[in-house]
């Protein structure tokens, strides 16, 4: 494949799925601006490597694997985990001090479940958002994250069932 192929190629699949892998990204990064660098990295990683892509899987799973590889990388990074402690002592300040733009975003239904999906821990939130949000079969959410069917379906069973009684909970505290 030349250069003027491999270019093309990438420019067709950054239109096709560059949202989507952004929304991937930010549902594990919790930072838009963040998650366009990961998914940039993706595309950067997917340049490099069409060469030897056999085009046997779909183009769509190997560049989930490639997005989730990178944040999962990420998160794991010396700068995530001073990020959190940034953001730990925000949280805090804001806990003193209610802020009015808090006071907003906890009025819309979306943000309320958003937030409870993402209090699920990773391997709930991440097929819960797989499942709903990017709409991937069962079988496709096992390749991309390189698990059984079976344990995709009862990690969603399971996300269900602990996603009921937290918005119960919220519904009950006003959120």
């Amino acid at each position: 494949m030349d250069s003027e192929e491999k270019d093309y190629l990438l420019e067709k699949i950054m239109i096709e799925y560059g949202n989507e892998l952004v929304r991937l990204a930010f549902s594990y990064v919790k930072d838009k601006e963040i998650a366009k660098d990961l998914v940039q990295n993706t595309f950067i990683k997917c340049y490099n490597n069409l060469d030897s892509f056999r085009f046997e899987a779909q183009i769509k799973t190997w560049l989930y694997r490639i997005t989730i590889n990178e944040c999962k990388d990420y998160l794991k990074s010396w700068h995530y985990k001073m990020v959190q402690v940034k953001s730990f002592i925000n949280e805090t300040t804001k806990a003193v001090l209610p802020s009015i733009e808090k006071t907003v975003i906890d009025k819309y239904k979306e943000e309320e479940i958003k937030d409870i999906i993402f209090a699920l821990s990773k391997i709930y939130r991440e097929v819960v958002y797989l499942y709903y949000y990017d709409s991937l079969s069962t079988e496709e959410i096992a390749e991309v994250l390189g698990v059984s069917v079976n344990t995709v379906k009862t990690r969603l069973r399971r996300a269900k069932q602990r996603l009921g009684p937290m918005i119960k909970e919220a519904e009950l505290n006003g959120r």
